[in-house]
Protein backbone atom coordinates (compact mmCIF):
# COMPACT_ATOMS: atom_id res chain seq x y z
CA UNK A 1 0.00 0.00 0.00
CA UNK A 2 1.49 3.30 -1.07
CA UNK A 3 1.59 6.12 1.42
CA UNK A 4 1.97 9.77 0.60
CA UNK A 5 3.47 12.49 2.74
CA UNK A 6 0.43 13.94 4.49
CA UNK A 7 -0.47 17.55 3.92
CA UNK A 8 -1.85 18.46 7.33
CA UNK A 9 -4.19 21.47 7.10
CA UNK A 10 -3.43 24.45 9.32
CA UNK A 11 -7.16 25.05 9.71
CA UNK A 12 -10.18 22.83 9.21
CA UNK A 13 -11.29 22.99 5.57
CA UNK A 14 -14.91 23.10 4.47
CA UNK A 15 -15.12 20.45 1.78
CA UNK A 16 -17.77 20.84 -0.89
CA UNK A 17 -19.53 17.47 -0.58
CA UNK A 18 -18.02 15.87 2.52
CA UNK A 19 -19.83 17.05 5.61
CA UNK A 20 -18.48 17.41 9.12
CA UNK A 21 -14.80 16.85 8.28
CA UNK A 22 -12.18 17.64 10.89
CA UNK A 23 -8.81 16.62 12.26
CA UNK A 24 -9.14 15.79 15.96
CA UNK A 25 -5.50 16.70 16.53
CA UNK A 26 -4.69 18.98 19.43
CA UNK A 27 -7.10 17.53 21.99
CA UNK A 28 -5.44 17.36 25.45
CA UNK A 29 -4.94 14.24 27.53
CA UNK A 30 -5.11 14.04 31.31
CA UNK A 31 -1.32 13.59 31.48
CA UNK A 32 -0.53 16.75 29.52
CA UNK A 33 -0.01 15.28 26.03
CA UNK A 34 -2.13 15.95 22.94
CA UNK A 35 -3.53 14.10 19.95
CA UNK A 36 -1.08 14.57 17.10
CA UNK A 37 -2.36 16.48 14.09
CA UNK A 38 -2.73 14.48 10.92
CA UNK A 39 -3.29 11.12 12.66
CA UNK A 40 -7.05 10.85 13.24
CA UNK A 41 -9.77 12.47 11.15
CA UNK A 42 -13.58 12.23 11.20
CA UNK A 43 -16.31 13.14 8.73
CA UNK A 44 -19.60 12.27 7.13
CA UNK A 45 -19.69 9.82 4.23
CA UNK A 46 -17.39 10.23 1.22
CA UNK A 47 -19.86 9.03 -1.42
CA UNK A 48 -20.42 12.45 -2.99
CA UNK A 49 -16.89 13.83 -2.70
CA UNK A 50 -15.96 16.13 -5.57
CA UNK A 51 -12.68 15.86 -7.46
CA UNK A 52 -11.27 18.63 -5.28
CA UNK A 53 -12.53 16.92 -2.11
CA UNK A 54 -10.97 13.65 -3.25
CA UNK A 55 -7.65 15.33 -4.03
CA UNK A 56 -7.59 16.93 -0.57
CA UNK A 57 -8.39 13.63 1.18
CA UNK A 58 -5.77 11.82 -0.89
CA UNK A 59 -3.20 14.40 0.20
CA UNK A 60 -3.74 13.51 3.87
CA UNK A 61 -1.72 10.33 3.41
CA UNK A 62 -4.43 8.15 4.94
CA UNK A 63 -3.75 4.50 5.65
CA UNK A 64 -7.33 3.44 6.41
CA UNK A 65 -10.87 4.77 6.06
CA UNK A 66 -13.27 3.21 8.56
CA UNK A 67 -16.85 3.36 7.23
CA UNK A 68 -19.43 2.60 9.94
CA UNK A 69 -22.48 2.77 7.66
CA UNK A 70 -24.72 -0.23 7.16
CA UNK A 71 -26.13 -1.56 3.89
CA UNK A 72 -29.20 0.72 4.02
CA UNK A 73 -26.98 3.80 4.40
CA UNK A 74 -24.78 2.77 1.49
CA UNK A 75 -27.78 2.05 -0.75
CA UNK A 76 -29.11 5.54 0.02
CA UNK A 77 -25.93 7.57 -0.54
CA UNK A 78 -23.66 5.20 -2.48
CA UNK A 79 -20.22 3.75 -1.75
CA UNK A 80 -17.30 5.96 -0.80
CA UNK A 81 -15.14 7.42 -3.54
CA UNK A 82 -11.89 5.57 -4.10
CA UNK A 83 -8.82 7.15 -2.53
CA UNK A 84 -5.62 5.81 -4.13
CA UNK A 85 -3.54 3.61 -1.86
CA UNK A 86 -6.04 3.79 1.01
CA UNK A 87 -7.58 0.74 2.67
CA UNK A 88 -11.37 0.92 3.14
CA UNK A 89 -12.84 -1.02 6.06
CA UNK A 90 -16.63 -1.24 6.44
CA UNK A 91 -17.83 -2.05 9.97
CA UNK A 92 -21.61 -1.53 10.22
CA UNK A 93 -22.43 -0.23 13.68
CA UNK A 94 -26.20 -0.47 13.36
CA UNK A 95 -28.28 -3.28 11.95
CA UNK A 96 -29.48 -3.04 8.31
CA UNK A 97 -33.13 -3.38 9.35
CA UNK A 98 -32.81 -0.45 11.74
CA UNK A 99 -31.13 1.61 9.04
CA UNK A 100 -33.80 0.87 6.45
CA UNK A 101 -36.59 1.74 8.89
CA UNK A 102 -34.79 4.93 9.94
CA UNK A 103 -34.28 6.27 6.43
CA UNK A 104 -37.83 5.36 5.40
CA UNK A 105 -39.12 7.43 8.30
CA UNK A 106 -36.82 10.38 7.50
CA UNK A 107 -37.55 10.44 3.79
CA UNK A 108 -41.19 9.35 3.63
CA UNK A 109 -42.76 9.87 7.05
CA UNK A 110 -45.85 12.07 6.99
CA UNK A 111 -46.50 14.62 9.69
CA UNK A 112 -48.94 12.50 11.72
CA UNK A 113 -46.60 9.52 11.64
CA UNK A 114 -43.60 11.64 12.63
CA UNK A 115 -45.55 13.18 15.52
CA UNK A 116 -46.29 9.70 16.89
CA UNK A 117 -42.78 8.32 16.30
CA UNK A 118 -40.67 11.33 17.26
CA UNK A 119 -42.76 13.84 19.20
CA UNK A 120 -42.80 14.43 22.96
CA UNK A 121 -39.11 13.66 23.37
CA UNK A 122 -39.25 10.30 21.59
CA UNK A 123 -36.65 11.31 18.99
CA UNK A 124 -34.11 12.27 21.64
CA UNK A 125 -34.91 9.13 23.60
CA UNK A 126 -34.35 7.03 20.50
CA UNK A 127 -30.95 8.61 19.97
CA UNK A 128 -29.86 8.12 23.59
CA UNK A 129 -30.88 4.44 23.43
CA UNK A 130 -28.93 4.01 20.20
CA UNK A 131 -25.80 5.43 21.81
CA UNK A 132 -26.17 3.12 24.79
CA UNK A 133 -26.79 0.11 22.55
CA UNK A 134 -23.74 0.79 20.39
CA UNK A 135 -21.54 1.02 23.49
CA UNK A 136 -22.87 -2.16 25.09
CA UNK A 137 -23.38 -4.37 22.02
CA UNK A 138 -20.57 -3.32 19.67
CA UNK A 139 -17.58 -3.88 21.91
CA UNK A 140 -16.10 -6.40 19.47
CA UNK A 141 -16.31 -3.89 16.63
CA UNK A 142 -14.81 -1.06 18.68
CA UNK A 143 -12.07 -3.41 19.87
CA UNK A 144 -11.30 -4.30 16.25
CA UNK A 145 -10.93 -0.63 15.33
CA UNK A 146 -8.65 0.18 18.27
CA UNK A 147 -6.43 -2.84 17.70
CA UNK A 148 -6.15 -1.87 14.03
CA UNK A 149 -5.15 1.69 14.97
CA UNK A 150 -2.54 0.37 17.37
CA UNK A 151 -1.12 -1.98 14.76
CA UNK A 152 -0.84 -0.02 11.51
CA UNK A 153 -3.99 1.86 10.46
CA UNK A 154 -3.00 5.49 11.03
CA UNK A 155 -3.43 8.04 9.68
CA UNK A 156 -7.11 7.07 9.77
CA UNK A 157 -10.43 8.66 8.84
CA UNK A 158 -13.60 7.50 10.60
CA UNK A 159 -17.00 8.21 9.16
CA UNK A 160 -20.61 7.08 9.07
CA UNK A 161 -23.45 8.86 7.26
CA UNK A 162 -23.48 12.19 9.09
CA UNK A 163 -20.21 11.68 10.97
CA UNK A 164 -21.65 12.45 14.40
CA UNK A 165 -23.16 9.30 15.93
CA UNK A 166 -21.46 6.03 14.96
CA UNK A 167 -18.24 7.78 13.94
CA UNK A 168 -18.60 10.19 16.84
CA UNK A 169 -18.88 7.36 19.35
CA UNK A 170 -15.94 5.46 17.87
CA UNK A 171 -13.81 8.59 17.95
CA UNK A 172 -14.90 9.17 21.57
CA UNK A 173 -13.97 5.59 22.52
CA UNK A 174 -10.58 6.02 20.82
CA UNK A 175 -9.97 9.24 22.70
CA UNK A 176 -10.93 7.61 25.99
CA UNK A 177 -8.44 4.82 25.30
CA UNK A 178 -5.52 7.25 25.00
CA UNK A 179 -6.56 9.38 27.97
CA UNK A 180 -8.11 12.48 26.38
CA UNK A 181 -9.96 14.66 28.88
CA UNK A 182 -13.71 14.07 28.88
CA UNK A 183 -14.45 17.79 28.50
CA UNK A 184 -12.31 17.83 25.34
CA UNK A 185 -14.12 14.76 23.96
CA UNK A 186 -17.45 16.48 24.53
CA UNK A 187 -16.26 19.72 22.94
CA UNK A 188 -15.11 17.88 19.81
CA UNK A 189 -18.38 15.95 19.63
CA UNK A 190 -20.46 19.14 19.71
CA UNK A 191 -18.54 20.57 16.74
CA UNK A 192 -20.79 18.39 14.58
CA UNK A 193 -23.49 21.05 15.11
CA UNK A 194 -21.55 23.59 13.04
CA UNK A 195 -23.58 24.77 10.01
CA UNK A 196 -21.16 23.17 7.55
CA UNK A 197 -21.17 19.91 9.43
CA UNK A 198 -24.80 18.94 9.69
CA UNK A 199 -26.21 16.20 7.48
CA UNK A 200 -28.36 17.37 4.57
CA UNK A 201 -31.84 16.01 5.24
CA UNK A 202 -33.41 14.66 2.07
CA UNK A 203 -37.15 14.11 1.88
CA UNK A 204 -39.17 12.39 -0.83
CA UNK A 205 -41.58 15.32 -0.63
CA UNK A 206 -39.58 18.51 -0.89
CA UNK A 207 -42.67 20.70 -1.04
CA UNK A 208 -43.42 23.27 1.69
CA UNK A 209 -45.70 20.68 3.30
CA UNK A 210 -43.08 17.91 3.15
CA UNK A 211 -40.38 20.21 4.53
CA UNK A 212 -42.57 22.17 6.94
CA UNK A 213 -41.05 23.74 10.06
CA UNK A 214 -42.84 21.21 12.24
CA UNK A 215 -41.49 18.23 10.29
CA UNK A 216 -37.97 19.63 10.37
CA UNK A 217 -38.32 20.27 14.12
CA UNK A 218 -39.43 16.67 14.68
CA UNK A 219 -36.46 15.38 12.68
CA UNK A 220 -33.93 17.77 14.24
CA UNK A 221 -33.00 15.59 17.27
CA UNK A 222 -31.96 12.82 14.87
CA UNK A 223 -29.43 15.03 13.10
CA UNK A 224 -28.02 17.16 15.89
CA UNK A 225 -25.19 16.40 18.30
CA UNK A 226 -26.63 16.63 21.81
CA UNK A 227 -24.53 16.19 24.91
CA UNK A 228 -27.28 14.06 26.48
CA UNK A 229 -26.62 11.39 23.84
CA UNK A 230 -22.91 11.19 24.58
CA UNK A 231 -23.65 11.27 28.31
CA UNK A 232 -25.93 8.26 27.83
CA UNK A 233 -23.00 6.40 26.28
CA UNK A 234 -20.66 7.33 29.13
CA UNK A 235 -23.34 6.33 31.65
CA UNK A 236 -23.68 2.95 29.92
CA UNK A 237 -19.94 2.39 30.37
CA UNK A 238 -20.15 3.11 34.10
CA UNK A 239 -23.30 1.04 34.62
CA UNK A 240 -22.08 -1.97 32.63
CA UNK A 241 -18.37 -2.13 33.50
CA UNK A 242 -18.10 0.05 36.60
CA UNK A 243 -15.39 2.32 35.22
CA UNK A 244 -13.75 3.46 32.00
CA UNK A 245 -10.65 1.44 32.83
CA UNK A 246 -12.68 -1.76 33.20
CA UNK A 247 -14.52 -1.01 29.96
CA UNK A 248 -11.25 -0.63 28.08
CA UNK A 249 -9.64 -3.70 29.64
CA UNK A 250 -12.59 -6.09 29.93
CA UNK A 251 -15.08 -4.75 27.39
CA UNK A 252 -12.67 -3.85 24.60
CA UNK A 253 -9.91 -6.33 25.54
CA UNK A 254 -7.20 -3.68 25.36
CA UNK A 255 -4.03 -4.84 27.04
CA UNK A 256 -1.62 -2.32 28.58
CA UNK A 257 0.73 -2.97 25.64
CA UNK A 258 -1.97 -2.21 23.06
CA UNK A 259 -2.96 0.99 24.86
CA UNK A 260 0.64 2.09 24.99
CA UNK A 261 0.98 1.42 21.26
CA UNK A 262 -2.18 3.47 20.65
CA UNK A 263 -0.67 6.35 22.61
CA UNK A 264 2.52 6.02 20.58
CA UNK A 265 0.54 6.16 17.33
CA UNK A 266 -1.75 9.03 18.25
CA UNK A 267 -0.16 11.25 20.88
CA UNK A 268 2.59 13.84 20.95
CA UNK A 269 5.70 13.02 22.93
Amino acid sequence: MTQQTPQVPQSQPELAEVRNFRDVGGLPTVDGRRIRHGRLFRSGHLAHATEADTAFLTGLGLHTVFDFRNAADIRLEGPDVTLPGVRNVNIPLTDPADGAEFWTMVRDGELDHLRVALGDGKAAGRMARTYRDIITTRTEDHSRVLHALAEDSVPALMHCAAGKDRAGLTVAVTLLAVGVERDAIEEDYLKSNAPGGRYKVRRSDNSPAGMSPEILELLAPLFGAHLDYLTAAFDAIEETWGSTESYLADGLKLSPAVREQLRHRLLTD
